[in-house]
Protein backbone atom coordinates (compact mmCIF):
# COMPACT_ATOMS: atom_id res chain seq x y z
CA UNK A 1 0.00 0.00 0.00
CA UNK A 2 1.41 3.81 -1.10
CA UNK A 3 1.13 6.72 1.68
CA UNK A 4 -1.41 8.18 -0.50
CA UNK A 5 -4.01 5.24 -0.24
CA UNK A 6 -2.29 4.69 3.43
CA UNK A 7 -3.46 8.47 4.24
CA UNK A 8 -7.08 8.07 2.43
CA UNK A 9 -7.74 5.38 4.44
CA UNK A 10 -6.58 6.63 7.79
CA UNK A 11 -8.40 9.66 7.19
CA UNK A 12 -11.36 7.84 6.23
CA UNK A 13 -11.25 5.35 9.30
CA UNK A 14 -11.09 8.40 11.74
CA UNK A 15 -13.99 10.25 9.46
CA UNK A 16 -16.03 7.37 10.65
CA UNK A 17 -14.48 6.99 13.92
CA UNK A 18 -15.94 10.78 14.54
CA UNK A 19 -19.39 10.26 13.32
CA UNK A 20 -19.69 7.21 15.46
CA UNK A 21 -18.24 8.32 18.38
CA UNK A 22 -20.61 11.80 17.87
CA UNK A 23 -23.67 9.43 17.77
CA UNK A 24 -22.95 7.60 20.31
CA UNK A 25 -20.54 9.47 23.07
CA UNK A 26 -21.07 12.82 22.55
CA UNK A 27 -22.13 15.09 20.04
CA UNK A 28 -19.28 17.58 20.98
CA UNK A 29 -17.26 15.03 19.17
CA UNK A 30 -18.38 16.64 16.37
CA UNK A 31 -15.51 19.39 16.66
CA UNK A 32 -13.04 16.18 15.71
CA UNK A 33 -14.51 15.72 12.55
CA UNK A 34 -14.45 19.40 11.87
CA UNK A 35 -11.00 19.10 13.06
CA UNK A 36 -10.13 16.52 10.24
CA UNK A 37 -11.99 17.99 7.37
CA UNK A 38 -9.54 21.33 7.86
CA UNK A 39 -6.63 19.03 8.32
CA UNK A 40 -7.68 17.45 4.76
CA UNK A 41 -8.06 20.87 3.24
CA UNK A 42 -4.95 22.58 4.80
CA UNK A 43 -3.24 19.45 3.28
CA UNK A 44 -4.65 19.65 -0.23
CA UNK A 45 -3.65 23.54 -0.63
CA UNK A 46 0.15 23.08 1.23
CA UNK A 47 0.86 19.86 0.90
CA UNK A 48 1.53 19.28 4.57
CA UNK A 49 0.06 16.24 5.96
CA UNK A 50 0.97 15.24 9.42
CA UNK A 51 -0.77 11.63 8.78
CA UNK A 52 1.71 11.32 5.75
CA UNK A 53 5.37 12.29 7.60
CA UNK A 54 3.94 10.07 10.45
CA UNK A 55 3.27 7.12 7.42
CA UNK A 56 6.35 8.19 6.19
CA UNK A 57 8.69 7.67 9.32
CA UNK A 58 7.27 4.14 9.58
CA UNK A 59 8.73 3.23 6.28
CA UNK A 60 5.20 2.81 3.96
CA UNK A 61 6.31 3.69 0.40
CA UNK A 62 5.35 7.36 -1.28
CA UNK A 63 2.93 7.80 -3.62
CA UNK A 64 2.51 10.72 -6.11
CA UNK A 65 0.96 13.21 -3.73
CA UNK A 66 2.65 13.46 -0.87
CA UNK A 67 6.88 13.10 -1.37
Amino acid sequence: MTLDRSVMLFAGCMVLLSVLLTAFVSPLFVWFTVFIGLNLIQSSFTGVCPAAMAFKALGVKSGCAFN
